[in-house]
């Protein structure tokens, strides 16, 4: 049986989107079960979510004693609910907090096959879920404890049932009351999760298409009337609830202080000039680069077709959007890429002409490169063998697929991909899985709240007191490692700890006043360990010292 009748096979009915949804789960789990907490969104949307556990307050958002109003509450009430049922928030278990986000990208890939069905064979159909899946942005963002995989599974379940709906006004495949109540669940979830950016997919993708075809009438098909109460069933409560208790300073905080910012500057350093999404395409949707040349280019020359015409208008407007806003990071526009899987799958459904395979061997083979330098810099920071040994296995796998996409690219174009995804999974997982999680120099936070555990000196222990005090490193990941009350300060706040018979954590560059602020109050303290490496989030070398109060001289025998 060749590879393309396989995946016609498999592609049938509930079959296609299982298989999709379950190379997601392989190309996402090994770097959600083994790295440590990230910085720094991650940290603080684990640590909210462990803060709503440990204080039973499910409508206000806190990291520490601090307002955290940023995004809207769904995805702590998922990452909190998944550490309920699979964990203990006690423990800290970083991966129970990414299990949501494994399932958002799982459910992106399902929902692309289901979607691609209405217009494509089923092995293609099959082949877009297994291309989304496998994507190195896709497979990334399953691994880490955010917004973003839930978000794509959100948006892309809404918009294969947009596209469904729309299509069944074309005649296409007729769609049903599951269908549009599956458009309003994502829509839903979209909102609860990050807000408008669900909304802003659908409604530009709306008014595209309804300008371009100059209808209106498909949209009587979305249920208006039950749609929106169920709409208004689900988020109307928390808006009301945070509202009040916030006296409204949610929505100042959340629009003014966070939405509106990153439309008229790069916040936080995270700015790029247009163009920024579509040059890293190549590498974050690899290995699926072999056929973005040939996707574009028929999807220009078959644009009248309501199916490539749905395509576009998910993709194109919303994705001018993300490149004209001036902040911009690498997910911003994942809940586009099914579109992006769609046409390049529909680009199979004829023969590659000599120059869009030619553009698209380099394409891959310039994004396996890039990845391959990756995992070697990635090991450069820690240059064991092993890790080196490591990172030429992964070098190895994604180079091994750029090479296999390319050299089949013109015989067997479904084979290559299928075999190109299944050494990219490979070579990410060994990536994430196994690569990042040894680099030691990348974890400090993980690395000192070890020392303190094989110590015994946390407080929760019951050894020692706390909270445990920091002078001059304030990352969310040893927040979350440590606990709530961690105080973040400075030397004398670290001084005051030791002091108070706390343990304290000092950063190099706050060595010496931490000394001063100690013999200023007439105590000791002895270090218990110290680590060194590289604060990613900050861009500096780090040195962390921890602390204990001197131990009571013996008394003198009589």
């Amino acid at each position: 049986m060749t590879i393309e009748s396989w995946l016609q096979d498999w592609g049938r009915g509930w079959r296609g989107p299982t298989l999709a949804a379950f190379v997601a789960l392989i190309a996402g789990l090994p770097g959600m079960l083994t790295l440590p907490p990230l910085d720094r969104d991650e940290s603080r949307f684990a640590e909210a979510s462990a803060q709503m556990l440990e204080s039973g307050d499910f409508v206000t958002i806190h990291f520490q004693d601090q307002p955290r109003f940023k995004k809207p509450i769904g995805i702590y009430w998922l990452q909190a609910a998944s550490v309920a049922a699979l964990s203990d928030v006690e423990d800290r278990d970083i991966w129970a907090y990414r299990v949501p986000s494994l399932l958002g990208a799982m459910l992106a890939a399902a929902a692309c096959v289901w979607g691609a069905a209405a217009f494509l064979p089923p092995g293609l159909a099959l082949l877009s879920g297994v291309m989304l899946g496998s994507s190195f942005l896709l497979s990334t963002e399953a691994a880490i404890a955010a917004t973003d995989g839930v978000l794509a599974g959100a948006v892309t379940l809404m918009m294969a049932a947009l596209g469904r709906i729309y299509l069944a006004a074309r005649d296409g495949p007729a769609a049903g009351a599951a269908t549009r109540a599956l458009f309003w669940i994502g829509l839903a979830l979209s909102i609860l999760v990050k807000g408008p950016i669900g909304p802003m997919v659908a409604v530009l993708a709306v008014i595209a298409l309804s300008v371009w075809d100059r209808r209106f009438a498909w949209l009587k098909g979305l249920g208006w009337g039950w749609g929106l109460i169920f709409l208004a069933a689900v988020l109307l409560p928390w808006a009301v609830a945070i509202t009040v208790a916030t006296d409204g300073a949610f929505w100042g905080a959340a629009v003014g202080g966070d939405l509106a910012p990153k439309l008229v500057e790069g916040q936080e350093g995270h700015g790029a000039p247009p163009g920024y999404y579509l040059l890293l395409l190549p590498l974050l949707i690899f290995p699926a680069a072999l056929l973005l040349p040939a996707a574009a280019v028929q999807a220009w020359r078959d644009r009248a077709e309501p199916a490539v015409r749905f395509a576009l208008c998910w993709l194109i407007p919303s994705w001018l959007v993300f490149e004209i806003t001036p902040t911009k990071l690498v997910h911003y526009t994942l809940p586009l890429y099914c579109a992006v899987a769609w046409l390049a799958a529909r680009a199979l459904t004829q023969p590659l002409g000599p120059r869009v395979r030619l553009a698209g061997r380099i394409l891959v083979l310039v994004a396996a490169l890039a990845a391959a330098v990756l995992g070697f810099a990635l090991a450069a920071q820690e240059p064991l063998a092993a890790t080196l040994v490591l990172a030429g296995v992964a070098a190895a796998l994604l180079i091994g697929a750029g090479v296999v996409a390319a050299w089949l690219a013109a015989r067997r174009p479904v084979g290559a991909i299928v075999v190109a995804a299944g050494l990219a999974v490979l070579g990410h997982d060994v990536l994430l899985g196994t690569i990042l999680p040894r680099i030691s120099p990348l974890w400090l936070s993980s690395r000192a709240a070890d020392i303190l555990e094989v110590a015994g000196d946390t407080p929760r222990g019951g050894v020692v007191e706390g909270p445990i005090a920091v002078a001059g490193y304030a990352e969310p990941s040893l927040v979350f490692l440590l606990g709530a009350d961690t105080e973040l300060g400075d030397a004398r706040t670290a001084a005051r700890a030791i002091e108070e018979h706390r343990p304290a954590i000092v950063e190099g560059r706050d060595q010496a006043a931490f000394a001063e602020e100690l013999a200023a109050l007439g105590v000791q303290a002895r270090q218990i360990g110290q680590v060194s490496g590289l604060d990613y989030s900050k861009g500096r070398r780090d040195i962390l010292r921890l602390y204990l109060p001197a131990a009571p001289a013996a008394p003198e025998a009589s």
